[in-house]
């Protein structure tokens, strides 16, 4: 530990990007903690860089970070804030007892400073918000209340001026910290729809030079080319993440990975996978010829050693998650068989849009085909984008709609991406009909795929629907979007099985007067809350509602399928 330092450790910082709408990044970085400054280092500690400080007496508020059990992109799971002038910082230590002991001897530290804050914001401020009390402004002053001291147990020092001391200089101010540039590694291919966007390939480098949008970096690719590239493409080389091989599937559960391995139906199919414990992975990995009692499906937890070593089977340690899976792709070393083939979903993510800030879609580039249905609003056709993209194409009849409310709106609900969503691509408003030009989803809406294969679908399938549905509505939630109509009929599945959110926040744009609300919006009276029929009052919770009438929908159809099973 350097000469008069309190603490000293290796921990992960959240950068604090200049643009609120940034993507973050995760640097780690050495602390160094002493009487007058927190100052942290980029390298080891024997050759390490400055790379920017905090002067104590600035410091307001030190205080662990509420998460609520969000994923965090890093391998250090335990948050905590040190709030000064005007700026966050968000640290990331590895343990409990880590975290717990930087909070602790900072706050000692900052005891007798006399701008402490009365109230502070206990959970992250991402993507322009902050998520304990959703507030848009960076500035905003907290909503909980923040005790210095333990328990609250104490009162906060009032410091009284002493005119008999000389006034201390002022501080040194903290040095800049540099921008590095930032390496990511293409996760899929990208082909280029527009002369600004730039074509990414599996497994290449690119420089990211700009984060003015959160779905759309502009970046630089090994021969100087720049452009667009859809920011849930790449993943970040630094940041030891997964993301980037083949094999890892990020947010798939055990029954999902069991369906994909048995489609494939391949000797040594596998997949890593998240555990269901935070933090950790599985192997999930089929064998098809394991012989009596073996042949199926194991899941394998990648355990880690005290030394921060991975192993499956004991004798056989690696540094890392990628040096374990090749090892075993060679050799079956205490598995069922070796990992042969890795198996993972088909589908490449959404954009939003087809390329940055292209929201108005010319007709001429679309394609009509067969006719999915009618919705709402008018006639649904199955098309193609530029001959090359498969889409839905819904034509709003004349008298159906607020149209000019819901061309302002669009622009904001393609912003709106989430692998649980039905992504809305752009619209064409330039004649009549307009036309809204979405994600294409092959199996049609929920309530019809349930009824077609009625009595087929067991508990861990309809599960994970449930599981769809819900993270789905939970990102609108987040993002303070309210749904109104959400029903199996609005809820979509894709060829992989994949339950998607769709027409979210359209009916405030209904003219129809046929089940229709004060402010607007349609409902059918079974999927209806209370507040809604009588009050036409709109809200998250009345979303809740209806996901509870669509979980028992889910549930009728798992009823049929144990009346099947006895049947049998």
């Amino acid at each position: 530990m350097s000469m008069n330092a309190i603490l000293e450790e290796t921990l992960i910082k959240r950068s604090q990007q200049k643009k609120r709408t940034s993507p973050l990044n995760y640097k780690e970085r050495l602390f160094v903690l002493t009487k007058s400054m927190l100052t942290y280092y980029e390298g080891r500690p024997e050759k390490k860089y400055r790379k920017g400080s905090v002067d104590i007496s600035k410091i307001k508020c030190v205080e662990i970070v509420k998460n609520d059990g969000a994923v965090i992109p890093c391998q250090n799971k335990y948050p905590f804030q040190v709030v000064y002038d005007n700026s966050t910082l968000y640290i990331f230590a590895p343990t409990a007892y880590s975290r717990d002991q930087w909070v602790r001897n900072l706050k000692e530290e900052i005891k007798n400073n006399n701008n402490i804050m009365v109230k502070f914001h206990p959970k992250f401020w991402t993507d322009g918000i902050y998520q304990c009390c959703r507030q848009t402004e960076k500035l905003a002053p907290g909503c909980e209340k923040y005790s210095l001291f333990e328990n609250g147990m104490r009162s906060l020092p009032v410091q009284m001026p002493d005119k008999s001391k000389r006034r201390p200089p002022p501080p040194i101010p903290p040095e800049e910290e540099e921008e590095e540039e930032e390496i990511v590694i293409a996760m899929y291919d990208f082909q280029p729809t527009e002369p600004h966007d730039l074509r990414l390939e599996r497994g290449q480098e690119y420089t990211v030079i700009e984060k003015n949008d959160i779905h759309w970096w502009k970046a630089r690719d090994k021969y100087g080319s720049k452009g667009y590239i859809p920011s849930n493409y790449v993943t970040g080389k630094k940041s030891n993440s997964l993301d980037q091989y083949e094999w890892y599937c990020r947010n798939l559960n055990r029954s999902k990975a069991e369906q994909l391995l048995r489609n494939e139906d391949k000797e040594g199919g596998f997949m890593v996978r998240d555990s269901s414990q935070p933090g950790y992975y599985t192997v999930s990995l089929y064998a098809k010829f394991g012989g009596e009692g073996l042949s199926g499906i194991r899941h394998y937890h990648i355990k880690e050693t005290p030394q921060n070593q991975y192993y499956l089977a004991e004798k056989h340690l690696f540094n890392s998650i990628p040096e374990l899976i090749d090892y075993h792709k060679h050799n079956a070393a205490g598995l069922v068989t070796r990992l042969r083939y890795p198996v993972t979903p088909k589908t490449k993510p959404t954009t939003a849009g087809f390329s940055y800030e292209k929201w108005e879609i010319n007709p001429a580039e679309l394609t009509f085909m067969r006719e999915l249905g009618s919705g709402l609003f008018g006639v649904v056709r199955l098309g193609k984008w530029r001959a090359q993209y498969k889409v839905a194409i819904k034509a709003i009849r004349e008298g159906a709609m607020y149209e000019e409310d819901f061309i302002e709106e669009a622009k904001v609900m393609m912003k709106l991406t989430h692998p649980k969503l039905v992504q809305l691509y752009g619209v064409c408003t330039q004649q009549r009909p307009i036309y809204i030009v979405t994600e294409f989803m092959e199996h049609g809406c929920l309530l019809n795929y349930l009824r077609q294969r009625r009595g087929h679908f067991s508990k861990d399938i309809l599960l994970t629907m449930c599981q769809d549905v819900c993270e789905g509505m939970e990102y609108l939630e987040i993002n303070s979007f309210i749904h109104r109509d959400l029903a199996a009929r609005n809820c979509l599945v894709n060829e992989s099985g994949v339950v998607k959110v769709s027409d979210f926040g359209m009916t405030r744009y209904v003219l129809d007067d046929q089940y229709t609300s004060s402010s607007g919006a349609k409902f059918p009276v079974k999927w209806c809350p209370p507040e809604v029929f009588n009050y036409s009052r709109f809200s998250s919770k009345s979303d809740v509602w209806s996901f509870g009438k669509v979980v028992l929908a889910l549930q009728s159809h798992y009823f049929l399928f144990t009346l099947n099973m006895k049947e049998f």
